[in-house]
């Protein structure tokens, strides 16, 4: 109650000390502040004249201050007697009644600010106390009550009513209120100007002069509605059915109404509009939300979808500008394919597809290196190659709008298909060209690319096979399991979601048949009986014969943090083998990766003048493992990776400016800090005798630094330096506090390049393929390899068929082993033949020969490309 009084006399006093403007007409009458960018403020003219806004404003008293910050200043605006006008935020979700009187504006107030209107710096109106109490306001509508349509200085809870967040349905309108009368509009005797000379032939309306956003004047133009927009676009779309036979030109375009159209704007009527044409954010488009300057006109026949095709030298971007507005339709001849299936896109804020001309995107930094020409290239081509799949509505979880039985068994859509028959019309926003579909699809008219496979071809080949496997957060803690060091739970959140987690994994591995299995983003929590390793095993092995029970590799009590755990990090790298076809040789052993610690301060950076000091930064990456086995007598090393992940920065993104944004490399963040981790497992492994296979996901592309200075790399043949990080530390002592040049690479064979050439992949990001999850081998093991494959079974699939169920709704789960992880498997088929005795007699010879052969007959094996 103190606080209470507190609040009153403070806002008595501000009030007392400031201007008012007494009688005023003009007051607020209703205050959203509601989901995500629905906020609008609604203003009523109580008076008998129209007034000119000039000198009007909204202002907010951000969070309980006593001083005012301007959002929307009225200037050039009038309010009509006894008139209404809306003011919105420009991406808020809200419609509002035929007629009503809005324009939008900077509204950021929040639940803790109040919102006064202003004149010349007078209060003469305000909603909330002055200094706000916390949250007064917070996901709420407030609407002043009839019988209070005064303008006050001072906040009266007594006089408005609240009710509960998103509620739109009394805005724009007001008992007592009239909305001025507008006359009906009419195109008679107005010169029509053709949709596709508005549009014209290039990537910008002629009409609109160079350096503006929209036409000096107004245009007027007719045609037959091809679609509603309600949601996403807010209006119609007209199309001229004649056209002017050109390809350069589009004979559709969009009309903005700010709005759902109303109900007699339906496809098929013919519409005459008069507005100017403006430029938004790359759409070509009619705006007429400000005076709704439309004629209806009769029904006829609904414009039909036009093929869509990419011609013979010319981009996709390209082509899709010469159909800007327009219905088309995608058929084989389109060559579309889908090249990010359907999840969350971050730009647009909603689920979506994404589309590629030909085919699907490949990271440039998977075929070529950092900085090159050739990446800088490919960036570029990527760019212009993308074409966003939407619905007018937000999706539902779990469902797609075009595909109204999407499912995980026979629904499914996969990177590299092509959806066959897709209507929508081409559109632009958020610097995409936009499909927003029109018609929806069944399973049947989805053309499989690459389809799904039981099993990897190479799950029969070779004498052993090894595996890399990142299981996507595999964590036990929901069935009991142990904790792991840092207390967290990164995967499934209930049993349901583990056991059906689990089920995919061990399909997945059946059906591998690989001997050893490296994995990643298994929950660091002990080799006991709760551990999630063990667990793991458990479940598999109940499907394996027992010639073919799996095991697992454990560290020694000295290595382990705490005696327990394998580093510190929630999630760490593990390893199965099957002890009827390997045997460990000796114990298992720990590659430490370095850390960066750096203390604040230790850069700078000039950022437009002002010089700025770097904050503390301290960066970690999970441990290695390696064990050598006995393979028929021969050695055979494996050594499982997890680097550091592209997410979140180190002290060399920072001094970049690339705290915040993808590096211009496309490298990700932390490149030197993975370097750095690659320098040091090219330094434990290069001395290891016997075949050496490293494994694991680097969280690096195929041409990336840290796959290269394991591989190939040599400074003088580089068109840029390859560094490590600074103020890295290793066990516990300082390691490299200043970054070292790297000169050559530890020599080590990307087996997936020597067998496949450099465009394979195991992983998508943002609509592009490549590999994170890599098979290096040295030179003895790299002439045993007899094929390698990725088996695309997460890849190219949706994630929405992961276990998880937060944002899915009621899709319905498989057990199968598709979208078990994010990445695919990688399975390497080796060939270890047995020996062939020598005689002691003068066959000596003819049993090296059938040494010899038999080597001949292994080697014959492997699969070339």
């Amino acid at each position: 109650m103190e606080n209470v009084k507190k609040l009153t006399a403070i806002a008595v006093a501000v009030s007392a000390a400031m201007p008012l403007l007494a009688n005023a007409d003009v007051m607020i009458t209703e205050y959203v502040e509601g989901s995500s960018n629905n906020k609008a403020i609604e203003l009523y003219n109580s008076g008998d004249a129209a007034v000119d806004l000039t000198g009007y404003s909204l202002v907010r008293y951000k969070d309980g201050a006593t001083t005012p910050t301007n959002m929307v200043a009225l200037d050039g605006q009038s309010l009509a007697a006894k008139g209404i006008k809306v003011i919105t935020h420009p991406s808020a979700v809200i419609t509002l009644p035929a007629g009503t009187d809005t324009m939008t504006g900077d509204l950021y107030f929040n639940g803790t600010d109040a919102v006064a209107l202003m004149k010349d710096g007078a209060i003469v109106d305000v909603v909330g106390a002055i200094p706000t109490p916390k949250d007064w306001g917070l996901n709420v509508t407030i609407a002043r009550k009839t019988s209070a349509l005064a303008a006050a200085t001072v906040y009266n809870e007594a006089d408005w009513e609240t009710s509960a967040i998103d509620n739109f349905s009394g805005l724009g309108s007001l008992e007592g209120a009239t909305a001025p009368e507008v006359p009906a509009f009419s195109c008679a005797g107005a010169t029509l100007i053709p949709i596709y000379d508005i549009q014209g032939s290039g990537d910008k309306s002629p009409l609109v002069p160079e350096g503006k956003f929209e036409s000096d004047t107004e245009v007027t133009l007719r045609g037959v509605v091809s679609a509603r927009g309600e949601s996403l676009f807010k209006g119609f779309y007209l199309q001229d059915v004649q056209g002017d036979n050109s390809p350069l030109t589009s004979d559709g375009i969009f009309v903005f109404l700010g709005e759902a159209a109303p109900e007699a704007i339906q496809p098929g009527v013919e519409v005459c509009v008069q507005g100017k044409v403006k430029e938004y954010f790359g759409l070509t488009q009619i705006d007429i939300k400000a005076d709704k300057k439309f004629e209806v006109g009769a029904k006829g026949d609904v414009p039909g979808a036009v093929p869509f095709a990419v011609t013979e030298g010319e981009t996709l971007e390209q082509a899709l500008e010469r159909f800007e507005g327009m219905k088309v339709v995608l058929d084989v001849g389109s060559e579309m394919k889908v090249s990010r299936t359907f999840s969350y896109d971050y730009a647009g804020r909603r689920n979506n597809l994404m589309l590629s001309h030909k085919a699907p995107l490949m990271k440039p930094t998977q075929v070529h290196p950092a900085l090159s020409e050739e990446a800088i290239a490919l960036e570029m081509q990527n760019r212009g190659n993308e074409l966003f799949v939407e619905s007018d509505f937000k999706a539902a979880d779990g469902v797609v709008p075009f595909l109204p039985d999407f499912n995980a068994e026979t629904g499914y859509i996969r990177v590299g298909d092509e959806l066959k028959g897709l209507e929508g019309m081409v559109s632009y926003s958020y610097n995409e060209y936009r499909l927003v579909t029109t018609n929806t699809l069944t399973p049947a008219d989805i053309v499989r690319g690459n389809d799904r496979t039981d099993a990897p071809v190479v799950a029969e080949q070779g004498d052993i096979r090894v595996a890399s496997f990142n299981v996507l957060n595999f964590f036990n803690d929901v069935v009991g399991g142990d904790a792991n060091p840092t207390g967290s739970n990164r995967g499934a959140l209930t049993e349901e979601e583990m056991l059906l987690q689990r089920t995919k994994i061990v399909n997945a591995i059946n059906a591998m048949n690989a001997d050893i299995v490296g994995l990643m983003e298994i929950a660091n929590n002990g080799f006991g009986e709760k551990s999630a390793i063990q667990n793991l095993l458990d479940a598999l092995n109940a499907e394996q014969t027992a010639d073919n029970a799996y095991s697992f590799v454990e560290i020694a009590d000295a290595d382990k943090t705490d005696g327990k755990y394998f580093g510190n990090d929630a999630i760490t790298v593990g390893m199965l083998y099957r002890a009827a076809k390997v045997s460990p040789e000796g114990a298992a052993f720990v590659i430490e990766t370095p850390e960066q610690h750096a203390p604040e301060g230790v850069a700078s950076r000039d950022n437009k003048g002002a010089v700025e000091t770097s904050p503390a930064q301290d960066k970690y990456q999970r441990h290695s493992l390696g064990q050598t086995f006995k393979v028929k007598d021969e050695n055979l090393t494996v050594v499982v990776n997890h680097l550091k992940s592209k997410g979140s920065g180190c002290l060399e993104d920072w001094i970049n400016f690339d705290e915040s944004r993808d590096p211009a490399d496309l490298q990700g963040k932390c490149n030197a800090f993975r370097v750095s981790a690659a320098k040091v497992i090219g330094e434990a492994v290069k001395d290891i005798e016997g075949d050496v296979l490293v494994i694991g996901d680097l969280n690096a592309y195929g041409m990336e630094d840290p796959v290269r200075v394991l591989t190939d790399y040599d400074a003088s043949t580089s068109n840029r330096e390859v560094k490590t990080a600074s103020y890295t530390t290793l066990a516990g002592q300082s390691y490299e506090q200043e970054g070292s040049v790297i000169e050559k690479g530890y020599g080590l064979i990307n087996l997936n390049t020597q067998v496949h050439g450099a465009d394979t992949y195991s992983y998508s990001y943002n609509g592009e393929l490549g590999n994170l999850d890599h098979a290096l081998g040295n030179d003895s093991l790299a002439k045993r390899v007899v094929d390698i494959e990725d088996w695309h079974i997460n890849s190219v699939e949706s994630n929405l068929f992961e276990y998880g169920k937060k944002f899915t709704g009621s899709l319905e789960k498989s057990e199968n082993a598709f979208s078990a992880s994010d990445h695919d498997p990688v399975i390497v088929a080796l060939s270890y033949p047995d020996k062939v005795e020598e005689k002691k007699d003068d066959g000596g010879a003819m049993g090296g020969l059938l040494l010899a052969l038999a080597t001949l007959i292994g080697l014959g094996r492997r699969r070339t490309h």
